[in-house]
């Protein structure tokens, strides 16, 4: 049986290789800190494994956790006062890339589109062969398809080195930098808010707000309190929690005998539309203007703001009409 833990470890050891690339290049004016975050970070994922077994008491090896809280303060140190930095990539010239995507054309897609294929074929095929650990082959089979995806890719181009895709990620992961870990860290801002009571002081505040019985303010408080927390905490996964336990199933589901399918996810879909209008989202909205060198780096959110306005307004009325 393939482990979903295995997979963890198996993206501990890629930071931890682009780590030893990092404090090698020369280039690098921050390359031992660098290194430093990254492979801290990736040793984060098999002592994990460690103190997951601890806390669960599911057998195997136990660690505490104290060290690992430790590591997390050192990646916040090393990355709040900026001590990651990066290097001149060893790349091909402009002509060679102008060379290499005529001939390529379309099949630079493939690698691409392997991965939800492959992703697609282990959930709904493999599931229940025993071969994956249970409930965990959707997540498995997005890793496997990773690892497809990186061998179709060296066909496609005809690249037989391993190490070049390795340094290109390399670069990549130096271009993004702390922000490629906001998603996972706003998303647990998000469970931690909701074991808080966030969301229950926020649903006692909307229940003296709101008028009694009132679907259509309830609808657009909840759609726009999605919308705003997105904004705040920057990843729509953050504020679902928080809002739907204070409106979404308590007043909209069960006082209002709302559709839960509808509900939720066209509040999950106003939440995106959040993602779309906010710094926040880094990743989304900062990195690819990093990545293309634009001059205005909040140049994507500009050009996302209407649609984020207007795909908020279509939530809100398609929830108001068609989830109850």
């Amino acid at each position: 049986m393939i482990k979903v833990e295995w997979l963890y470890w198996l993206i501990g050891l890629v930071f931890v290789v682009m780590a030893v690339q990092m404090a090698m290049d020369r280039s690098n004016p921050k390359r031992w800190t660098s290194a430093a975050f990254w492979g801290l970070l990736g040793l984060t994922f098999p002592y994990g494994t460690g103190v997951a077994n601890a806390t669960a008491e599911n057998g195997g090896w136990t660690l505490p956790a104290e060290p690992l809280g430790v590591a997390v303060l050192a990646l916040i140190v090393l990355a709040g006062f900026n001590f990651l930095g990066k290097g001149v990539p060893v790349t091909t010239t402009g002509e060679q890339r102008e060379a290499a995507a005529a001939r390529l054309g379309s099949k630079i897609f493939i690698p691409a589109l392997t991965i939800p294929l492959v992703a697609i074929v282990c959930a709904s095929v493999l599931d229940e062969s025993g071969l994956f650990e249970s409930g965990k082959a959707t997540l498995l089979g997005l890793g496997v398809g990773c690892i497809a995806a990186l061998v179709v890719g060296m066909f496609v181009t005809g690249e037989k080195k391993v190490s070049v895709p390795i340094h290109s990620g390399r670069s990549m992961l130096e271009a993004m930098g702390s922000a490629l870990l906001l998603p996972q860290l706003l998303a647990v801002l998000g469970s931690i808010f909701a074991a808080a009571g966030v969301g229950d002081q926020v649903g006692d505040i909307m229940n003296k707000v709101l008028p009694e019985d009132s679907k259509y303010f309830a609808v657009v408080a909840y759609c726009v309190g999605m919308f705003l927390f997105t904004v705040i905490m920057g990843n729509a996964f953050a504020a679902f929690p928080v809002m739907t336990a204070a409106i979404g199933w308590p007043v909209l589901i069960q006082q209002m005998h709302g559709n839960e399918p509808a509900v939720l996810a066209i509040g999950m879909l106003a939440g995106f539309a959040g993602t779309l209008c906010t710094p926040m989202a880094a990743n989304f909205n900062i990195v690819p203007a990093t990545l293309l060198e634009l001059k205005d780096q909040y140049g994507p959110i500009k050009a996302q703001l209407p649609t984020g306005i207007a795909l908020l307004g279509c939530c809100t009325v398609i929830m108001a009409l068609f989830a109850f």
